[in-house]
């Protein structure tokens, strides 16, 4: 290389056929990083994950002149999402499976890849939020993203330091309507591309009902409320979730919601809304983010659903993995399964799953 020429970096990007995805190789190619398109293969069927998504990449690749390779990651799909689902609306929970898909799926392998497959120092992704690297505690701070209404940390809180720290995230500096001025301003074909579902087997499948009904058998059974009287029947407790108000199929005097799924009995236990709500809680399989796991309790916003918003609560540190959570006001519909996510203004500290009671 001649004098002032330097070798670019490498950057891999998570392409799955969307705007956003889109937008974050143009930004980096424009930033003068050497961009290759990686595609994930996760399942069969429409969806932009998925054959759609393939074609759009592809497109997009041949557009801005970079490589673009495909992966077939089907049968790891499978085993840590689709059977993990299967799995824990099987038991009565209400998995949720992106942040899994996040770690286990997709940044994890995506790092390797890049690593040994491509030598990029790198890899990027279409989501919004932020990473910057704290000199004063020696570690990387996962943020909200500029745009709070397609803020996507939420997902992201069991990233592994040393995936935060090989992970752009381009977007999160900037708003949707930014993104969709960016991808007309260079005239992608996916500048008008709708909005995709948050969870992709729902864009694949039509709804989660129509998903699980393929996977877990009919097996009808009592709705009963909390003293055991029967009030109806159900299809399946895999239909249901703690918390569910609506779609009940049953006749009351005042709002239900359901309790408890019983397994063993095979029954859906409502009750009204003081018998959803909690003062506390607790949660497994805690990865602490943007701090070191803490000795003693502290003070967070937890976020109990992605479009949920923060309460203020105390987050107690238990042995390995564990936490517990006091909540300064009582909550409802506190459902196992889901992510608990606390944060301190924009900095996501940690997160876990909600465990049952």
């Amino acid at each position: 290389m001649g004098q002032g020429e330097s070798k670019r970096e490498r950057v891999v990007v998570g392409l799955s056929g969307g705007v956003d995805s889109s937008v974050t190789a143009v930004l980096l190619q424009q930033q003068g990083y050497e961009v290759i398109g990686l595609t994930l293969w996760l399942m069969k069927g429409k969806g932009q994950c998925c054959s759609e998504g393939l074609v759009d990449a592809a497109q997009l690749c041949e557009t801005l002149g970079i490589e673009h390779q495909v992966v077939d990651t089907r049968e790891r799909f499978q085993k840590y999402i689709v059977d993990y689902l299967v799995s824990g609306y099987e038991q009565g929970i209400t998995p949720l499976p992106c942040s899994q898909c996040n770690r286990a799926v997709k940044f994890g392998p995506m790092v390797e890849l890049a690593r040994h497959d491509f030598k990029a120092s790198k890899i990027a992704t279409g989501h919004y939020a932020r990473v910057h690297f704290d000199p004063h505690r020696g570690r990387y701070q996962l943020r909200r993203a500029i745009d709070r209404q397609k803020d996507q940390s939420y997902f992201l809180y069991d990233l592994t330091q040393d995936l935060l720290a090989a992970t752009l995230f381009p977007l999160g500096e900037q708003t949707k309507a930014e993104t969709r001025r960016i991808a007309a301003q260079y005239h992608l074909h996916t500048a008008d591309k709708p909005e995709s579902q948050d969870l992709c087997l729902i864009e694949a499948h039509g709804s989660m009902q129509s998903f699980l009904d393929q996977h877990i058998p009919a097996k009808p059974g009592e709705i009963v409320d909390l003293e055991g009287t029967v009030l109806g029947q159900h299809q399946g407790i895999h239909r249901y979730t703690i918390g569910q108000r609506k779609g009940l199929g049953i006749a009351a005097q005042k709002p239900l919601y359901v309790v408890a799924l019983n397994v063993q009995e095979n029954r859906v236990v409502v009750g009204d809304r003081d018998s959803i709500t909690l003062t506390s809680c607790w949660v497994q399989r805690v990865n602490w983010v943007s701090v070191a796991p803490p000795q003693t309790p502290i003070q967070a916003e937890v976020q109990l659903r992605y479009r949920a918003q923060p309460v203020p609560a105390t987050v107690v540190p238990l042995a390995a993995d564990r936490a517990q959570l006091l909540f300064a006001d009582p909550q409802a519909g506190v459902t196992p399964g889901q992510a608990a996510v606390w944060y301190q203004e924009d900095r996501v500290l940690g997160g876990g799953v909600l465990e049952s009671g």
